[in-house]
């Protein structure tokens, strides 16, 4: 089975792929909609990628600091958990 980070490099490329074709869209200036539905690809595929590279980080990075009795180390972990939430939210 891919890990998480491999799952989400593989979204990370459909992205990219889907992104070429949205630019030879615009390019060819194509109707609107169909731009906006290859974008919205995008977007979900991202999104999905994102969401896979935070689990796998959780399941790790995150979960083996919290073992830890490094209380600093657990608060960094922490706030860049936040951080990358409170980004992803806007």
């Amino acid at each position: 089975m891919a890990t998480k980070k491999e799952q989400a490099l593989t979204n990370f490329k459909k992205a990219q792929s889907h992104m070429s074709k949205v630019i030879k869209m615009i390019e060819n200036d194509d109707y609107c909609i169909d731009i906006m539905q290859q974008n919205l690809a995008v977007l979900g595929l991202l999104k999905s990628a994102h969401e896979m590279l935070m689990e796998g980080h959780l399941d790790s990075c995150f979960n083996a600091a919290m073992k830890t009795n490094n209380v600093e180390r657990q608060k960094k972990m922490i706030d860049e958990i936040l951080k990358v939430v409170k980004y992803s939210n806007r």
